[in-house]
């Protein structure tokens, strides 16, 4: 829900601290010109120059023949220009640091916004220090925002305190509902309640206004932020807080554009519970980040629902990662091998494509997670980035190296440390916001494709193993890829089956994994995650045939290891050539078969039909489940009167196609080729493409006129 614009609610008590200036706009940083040296002196470093972005400084300099590192030097100025302190090394430069190291460039920060500085830098030969380059000093930025301008004079307590106190969850519904009412581009929504009861709001932010609804939002293929799911890891939080606050008042033409092609969803604390007790877990100890498949918590269902309904295209997760040898920026695609090929591969050129390559133009040092050995950032399909592919969402993990390390000497100061931390996740999330629109079409097609490769059920079922990762740039201080945990022969399924069988008790019984007084049932999961379920006389049939396949086995198959409920397979039923009429009763699979002559599903019974060729009429008026992908059909196609779900995705129908009067979820009708009129018309929940376009030569007409 929106929170109500009230003037007494934003400018209370509360908010006075926090729409307090913290700095005053400075002139822009100064650069000494190379030829003010009378002579350069033997391998000193030349054509240093520094740019000033929000919260950190890119130096730049000219590779010495024969450097092995580079030493970043910032000495802290008074007004007038002279040291107010002693020159601190703050920064190592080394060749692994990006992919095109023979043009260094480095990312300071730490230093508080707004101050003056001046930096040198000088080469390294083995542990032999080279003369220092020429000083470059100025103002650095200011914490974002025209402290006259309201709406852009918000500041978070982080901000406020200069990194010495994070954010608290008072301070943070204080400053979302300032953002929601100073600002045309955003609304705020509940989403859901933490164990704790706290809100777990997310912004939905647009140009020149978010979309109204879900359905709306989901149309626009909007982005994702994931800011903070494991409580005592808050810097990207505070990043997203400053992000919310640049987008909702910045006058940027090019980033106003970007707001108006998409929108931009960011959730900055779904663990407010752990936030608050700076926790690992939530207030029952789980682990979140390991509970999204199986979503046993509120907050995890809550977000999987989010998933479900505003259907984003790419995602961040952020997270902090505890080893000092890595890189800033630690990024990892979905790895898990049921992931469909394109989403992976788009994944991998978010990262690799687009993050590596402006690290290496603005200084910061982004590599595979777990690049030094450790066993992280596996295929575990609990996690997010990896529940996420399967859901056919392009997606990142993010780490914040969360100590300074050898690269980084000057952040034993905790403020130092964490400024670091936060302005470097805000330059990912910006540039992420920045690959969306370099790469839109690239991002539709992959989630097309990964969609009708999903659905047409095709292919073996891996219950646990991951896609390897190349250690590429090379990590510090080896060349160490993330590790593999290929899939053992017991943790694949060649075959995979038509559907999976539940009893009702499976279904609609108790259970007792969540917290007390919150436990949800099988089929209050199932639902979360948007699967489509037919009722049948003596059960519930989970399709694999549908755009999440590569996810349903792993929660119910007898094989998954970390499953929800041992379902019974249902193999497929019809194969092969068959000629003459085939009249449907009870539950029928067709796999893989050529037809020759029409179909009748009985009223009641329920058809799946995956890969075939059907040569004449398919009616399923009255079936309990209609289920047609990656299928050719010589003839039309009548859905009506479906009491349960109609499903019909990347097939190629020579007839018209009538989907009417359905009364179950939101029919699916996504990627086909119909040779002939498409008509949606009296069904109860508006048929669905999931923005993946349908091909059609005749009308179409009704609900489906926009599909």
């Amino acid at each position: 829900m929106r929170y109500r614009r009230t003037t007494a609610g934003v400018f209370s008590t509360l908010l006075v601290a926090v729409l307090a200036a913290t700095a005053q706009p400075v002139p822009a940083y100064g650069q000494l010109p190379a030829t003010a040296l009378t002579q350069a002196e033997p391998n000193q470093v030349q054509g240093l120059t520094v740019v000033q972005s929000d919260g950190y400084a890119t130096l730049a300099w000219t590779h010495v023949d024969g450097a092995t590192d580079y030493q970043i030097e910032r000495t802290a100025l008074a007004e007038d220009g002279t040291p107010s302190a002693n020159g601190v090394i703050v920064g190592v430069w080394r060749p692994n640091r990006q992919i095109n190291n023979s043009e260094p460039t480095f990312a300071d920060a730490g230093f508080v916004p707004g101050n003056r500085f001046q930096w040198r830098v000088r080469a390294r030969f083995g542990t032999e220090a080279q003369p220092y380059s020429a000083a470059v000093s100025g103002a650095t930025k200011a914490h974002w925002g025209d402290p006259n301008v309201p709406g852009q004079n918000l500041r978070t307590q982080w901000e406020n305190t200069l990194g010495a106190q994070y954010t608290s969850d008072v301070n943070e519904y204080a400053y979302t509902a300032a953002i929601d009412e100073l600002s045309e581009r955003v609304r705020v929504v509940e989403l859901g309640r933490t164990i704790n009861n706290r809100p777990i709001n997310m912004f939905v932010i647009g140009y020149p206004t978010p979309p109204a609804t879900p359905e709306a939002v989901a149309a626009t293929n909007p982005l994702l932020l994931n800011c903070n799911v494991h409580g005592n890891e808050p810097g990207d939080r505070e990043a997203c807080f400053i992000m919310a606050r640049q987008l909702a008042f910045t006058d940027d033409p090019a980033t106003l554009d970007r707001l108006s092609k998409t929108t931009m969803l960011i959730l900055p604390t779904i663990n407010g519970d752990g936030r608050a007790a700076n926790s690992r877990g939530n207030s029952t100890g789980q682990d979140l980040n390991r509970d999204y498949s199986l979503i046993r918590q509120p907050e995890t269902q809550t977000f999987v629902e989010m998933i479900r309904d505003y259907r984003p295209i790419a995602s961040y997760d952020g997270h902090e990662y505890g080893n000092a040898n890595t890189g800033d920026l630690p990024m990892l695609p979905p790895r898990h091998a049921n992931v469909a090929q394109g989403i992976f591969d788009e994944s991998q050129n978010m990262i690799e494509g687009h993050m590596y390559t402006q690290g290496a133009k603005d200084g910061w040092w982004a590599c595979p997670y777990g690049c030094t050995g450790a066993s992280v950032g596996l295929g575990e399909e609990t996690i997010l980035r990896n529940t996420l592919g399967l859901k056919n969402v392009v997606n990142s993990l993010l780490e914040l190296r969360s100590s300074g390390g050898p690269t980084r000497p000057d952040e034993t100061n905790t403020a130092n440390n964490r400024r670091r931390k936060t302005y470097s996740a805000l330059w990912t999330f910006n540039q992420f916001l920045a690959y969306h629109q370099a790469s839109a079409n690239n991002l539709t097609s992959a989630r097309a494709e990964a969609i009708k490769f999903q659905s047409a059920n095709t292919g073996r079922i891996v219950f646990r193993g991951s896609r390897p990762i190349e250690a590429h740039p090379a990590p510090h201080p080896g060349d160490t890829p993330p590790p593999v945990d290929a899939p053992t022969p017991a943790r694949i399924l060649e075959q995979a089956p038509c559907a999976y069988k539940l009893t009702e008790a499976q279904y609609n019984g108790a259970r007792t994994d969540g917290p007390a007084g919150r436990q949800t049932t099988v089929a209050q999961r199932l639902a979360a995650h948007g699967w489509k379920v037919i009722k049948v006389a003596d059960g519930y049939v989970v399709p694999l045939s549908q755009p999440e396949r590569g996810l349903v086995p792993l929660l119910l198959d007898e094989q998954a290891v970390e499953g929800l409920v041992v379902g019974e397979r249902i193999a497929a039923t019809v194969t092969g050539t068959r000629n003459g009429p085939l009249t449907v009763s009870g539950v029928t699979c067709v796999a893989d078969a050529t037809l020759r002559g029409p179909i009748k599903v009985q009223p009641g019974a329920a058809l799946i039909v995956n890969g075939s060729s059907i040569n004449g009429p398919v009616d399923a008026s009255g079936a309990a489940g209609f289920v047609l992908t990656a299928s050719t059909v010589h003839g039309p196609v009548n859905a009506t009167g479906v009491r349960g779900p109609v499903v019909l995705v990347g097939n190629r129908t020579n007839g018209p196609v009538n989907v009417v009067n359905n009364t179950g979820d939101a029919p699916l009708v996504a990627g086909n080729t119909v040779n002939g009129p498409l008509s949606c018309s009296g069904n109860t929940a508006t048929p669905v493409s999931l923005e993946v376009v349908n091909s059609v030569s005749g009308p179409k007409s009704g609900q489906c006129t926009r599909l």
